[in-house]
């Protein structure tokens, strides 16, 4: 009987998976498995990170435009601790992150041993699976079953626990195999009750102003296709939440863009408002997409809900039709059951959008033309819209940029292009998961962007997108303070400004001494060549935007405190 080290069947584990890349942190609990690592010929590149919370970052990034599984790793104690936000932001957005903490020793645990805490405790509430793996002969199996748990059903993140002496313990060889197809999600797919699309279809044939409401489950179903044909059959408009954008080409004349309090508008929430039925896919209808459950109104109206978890259906709104099942095969299975009508003829869908995108995009271009300073976000957005190429990925911090860009920035194809942390918005997402974005889509221009209060997070990264050469361009909004909490003080305090600003900081110099090409722009007619020139570049690139603060401008959002 051939036997492997514990270490070694764990990478020889994560080779038949498919992995080609792993982000992590060294540590001393993680010395076997990266001896391993070292020794054996796997194919798997290791991304070493400054931060384990970037490591995270860079998986879940990695994972949403490959379509696989990301991998990240770390050491216990204060390694375990960091990577912890990572993986509670892929957990809640549905994205397959596998999170490997290495630990001390079975046998030197409850004595006091230096970086001992109990890992499996702390990663249960925000994985969809979790297992400290006890014994070397377990490792195989744990494998199996967490890229199962991963990528079926609602996929998720999950976290194993790898002691030291469990890597250096042996494995038998012969357990060493994986089952074909679950290292991409979704895997194991199953469609809806055929009762309850026969219901749906019928709904959506008699309904005379339906309109789709798409959250995330689209773009991680890959069900742009059958969705587009839904809308176009049925001339309803597809309006989405930030998480949901990319379900359609948002220049299509259906796509009515974003709504709720973080990028949606008045103008979009009114087309919302007038549906008589509202179709949720793939969104948990949460405060935030409906504008704390304002729009669309809950009277008056039929619902028809579509989620691959069962336990978000018909909690914030009432399903007239539940649809259990994958996007893709349920949407697939409506459209055959709509049967082959003629196209509608009514236009009200396509209407409503055309003059609710008129009315949004006349006040922005007004403001985005403004020379007046401090930048206007409005300005860069326009610019940015100008210059990147129609594959771009574009991520943004969940502060100052993301209600900007969700709202305005239309994304010209559709399908996994524009990714924001919004599950739990923590700051300093987009400088670390550019990183994994661009690693996972070579040849595709990334743009990241970020506040000034973001970039502190995790700067740190600048020197490992400088190590790994990627032509990654950031960009900083300047503003010296923590914007959204500012104008949430503004509008709900009475301008009792406390504990929010902080000095400015010079970005571009900072970026230059990470070795990154660098620009600071304070004039708004010198921007778009510090753009174009940052974008073209082959090499990283940052440029630092004196940009108006938050408290001061037109955002698009209906709520500071959502």
């Amino acid at each position: 009987m051939n036997r492997l080290s514990g270490a070694e069947a764990f990478v020889r584990m994560l080779q038949l998976q498919g992995v080609r890349h792993v982000f992590g942190l060294c540590g001393d609990t993680s010395l076997p498995l990266y001896d391993a690592l070292f020794r054996l010929d796997h194919g798997i590149t290791h991304i070493l990170t400054r931060d384990e919370r970037s490591a995270a970052y860079m998986a879940d990034a990695y994972a949403r435009v490959t379509g696989k599984v990301g991998v990240c790793e770390g050491p216990s104690g204060g390694g375990a601790t960091y990577i912890l936000p990572g993986v509670a932001e892929a957990n809640e957005s549905s994205i397959p992150v596998l999170a490997v903490t290495t630990d001390i020793a079975v046998t030197s645990r409850g004595r006091f041993t230096l970086t001992e805490l109990d890992q499996e405790a702390l990663f249960r509430p925000v994985t969809k699976w979790n297992r400290m793996i006890d014994k070397s002969s377990s490792i195989p199996g744990t494998l199996r079953a967490a890229f199962a748990q991963m990528t079926t059903g609602r996929p998720g993140a999950v976290h194993l626990g790898l002691p030291f002496d469990v890597q250096q313990d042996a494995v038998d060889e012969s357990d060493i195999w994986v089952e074909p197809g679950l290292n991409q999600f979704p895997a194991r797919r199953a469609g809806a009750d055929p009762k309850a699309v026969e219901k749906a279809a019928a709904l959506l044939a008699t309904a005379k102003r339906p309109i789709i409401l798409c959250g995330g489950g689209v773009v991680i179903s890959g069900a742009e296709p059958e969705l587009a044909k839904l809308a176009n059959r049925l001339g309803a408009p597809v309006a989405t939440s930030i998480s949901g954008q990319g379900s359609i080409a948002e220049t299509d004349p259906l796509a009515l863009g974003v709504v709720g309090s973080n990028g949606g508008s008045a103008e979009t929430a009114r087309v919302l408002d007038q549906a008589d039925l509202v179709f949720f896919i793939g969104c948990r209808a949460g405060s935030v997409t409906t504008d704390r459950w304002r729009h669309p109104p809950r009277e008056g109206r039929c619902f028809l809900h579509l989620d691959v978890d069962s336990g978000v259906i018909a909690v914030t709104y009432p399903a007239d039709v539940a649809l259990l099942g994958d996007a893709k095969l349920t949407l697939a299975a409506l459209n055959e059951a709509l049967g082959h009508p003629h196209q509608r003829t009514e236009s009200w869908g396509r209407e409503a959008v055309a003059a609710a995108k008129a009315e949004k995009f006349m006040a922005f271009d007004a403001i985005a033309a403004s020379e007046e300073r401090p930048i206007r976000p409005e300005r860069v957005v326009a610019e940015l819209q100008r210059l990147l190429p129609d594959d771009a990925i574009l991520i943004a911090d969940p502060g100052t940029p993301c209600p900007y860009f969700s709202a305005f920035y239309e994304q010209r194809r559709a399908g996994r292009h524009f990714i924001s942390n919004r599950a739990h918005g923590a700051l300093g997402y987009s400088l670390s998961a550019a990183i994994g974005a661009s690693i996972g889509r070579p040849g595709v221009k990334c743009v990241a962007a970020m506040g000034d209060g973001a970039f502190g997070f995790t700067v740190g990264e600048l020197e490992t997108v400088m190590r790994l050469k990627l032509p990654i361009t950031y960009i900083v909004f300047s503003n010296a303070s923590y914007g959204w909490i500012k104008a949430g003080q503004k509008t709900k305090f009475h301008e009792r400004y406390f504990s929010v600003d902080f000095d400015r900081s010079n970005h571009a110099r900072i970026a230059e001494a990470y070795g990154l090409e660098a620009w600071r722009v304070e004039d708004p007619r010198e921007l778009r060549s510090a753009l174009k020139a940052a974008i073209e570049s082959a090499s990283p690139t940052l440029v630092d935007v004196i940009a108006q603060p938050l408290q001061e401008a037109r955002a698009p959002v209906s709520e500071w405190i959502a």
